[in-house]
């Protein structure tokens, strides 16, 4: 079969195509033949060394994606052959709250990820996926779907009424916006595009922010709100964004921490205006698979469908994680097999 891996080293220049043997399943695994892969910004974190810099070994990256049951191991009896599935992202993560031995079996770094034709993968680390939607936008679940999902659904309780804001328009955001207005809330979108901001006006936002032109977009929150703030912010930029987060909340309001696409580390957090607010904030990590269960039951009841910013085919799965880190997409970004 055919896999890219990184191998010598880290960057782009060391992603090198290559064949390898189609593994077997074995008990309780399932041989799976991928459909589609989505990437995520964690993907180029893998490839840059930030989450493993002292790895040796080559490794497949990318987490997300779907495909066919084509085997079964011994033993495996959830899923039929001929059957959809895509991979959780933290395959031993089941129900319930994680546990620190949990974070050694996430797809795509530590463990082998799924750019790849062939996978195996044990079957309590798949689920079934809606049957409406494409091999693309169904691989565009694991990581982006299931975090909205958790920070909007699970920890959020977001509710009729309720204002959330979201930044960016990436794969976690509009997911977020998504699921926001499924619940019945007011979603304000910070961007720094004008026409992103009109997409996501066409998907059901309410309210956007232009914080290159308004870099206080905290403040244009709170106008929007008539003083209030918000009653939930999705922050996925971590280091420069989430002062400004604290500063739109309402009071008892939360802040669903899920990236750091501005940095790793907040210099002077504002404490004070955390205190006054009593702002809660809650990390997000993905999330298990009963998360992901639920998700899709309501993805295929409400018939909602992921945004796929643009599908390379796998030949082409080097110039497909470079557009990602451009920066410049609306939505996911698939490679498709």
């Amino acid at each position: 079969m055919k896999a890219y891996w990184i191998e010598g080293g880290f960057g782009f220049d060391h992603i090198k195509e290559t064949d390898r043997p189609i593994p077997s399943p074995g008990p309780g695994q399932a041989l799976i033949r991928m459909k589609a892969v989505s990437l995520n910004s964690r993907d180029i974190g893998v490839i840059e060394g930030f989450y493993e810099p002292r790895r040796t070994k080559p490794l497949i990256p990318v987490s997300d994606g779907v495909g066919e049951v084509v085997a079964l191991g011994e033993g495996a009896s959830k899923f039929r052959v001929g059957e959809r599935v895509a991979a959780i992202f933290t395959q031993s993560w089941t129900v319930g709250e994680p546990t620190q031995a949990n974070w050694t079996s996430t797809l795509g770094s530590p463990l082998d990820g799924l750019l790849a034709e062939y996978a195996v993968l044990s079957e309590d680390g798949l689920v079934r996926v809606p049957e409406h939607l494409t091999d693309e936008e169904a691989a565009a679940l694991p990581c982006a779907g299931v975090t909205a999902w958790h920070a909007i659904v699970e920890e959020g309780k977001v509710g009729a009424g309720d204002t959330v804001v979201v930044q960016g328009t990436g794969g976690v955001s509009l997911f977020a916006l998504q699921f926001a207005k499924l619940q019945g809330a007011r979603v304000i979108v910070a961007s720094g595009s004008d026409e992103k901001l009109e997409r996501a006006k066409s998907l059901g936002a309410d309210y956007g922010i232009n914080y290159k032109r308004t870099p206080d977009w905290d403040r244009a929150v709170l106008e929007y709100t008539g003083g209030t703030g918000a009653d939930h912010i999705v922050d996925v930029g971590g280091g420069t964004t989430l002062n400004r987060s604290v500063s739109a909340l309402k009071v008892g309001g939360q802040i669903s921490i899920v990236g750091i696409l501005s940095g790793s580390a907040v210099e002077d957090f504002a404490i004070v205006p955390a205190i006054i607010r009593k702002a809660r904030l809650q990390a997000i990590n993905v999330g298990s698979r009963a998360m992901f269960e639920k998700m899709n039951l309501a993805i295929a009841q409400h018939r909602l469908r992921p945004v796929i910013d643009r599908t390379f085919p796998f030949e082409r799965s080097l110039e497909a994680l470079r557009h990602l880190a451009s920066g410049s997409y609306f939505g996911k970004i698939c490679i498709s097999f």
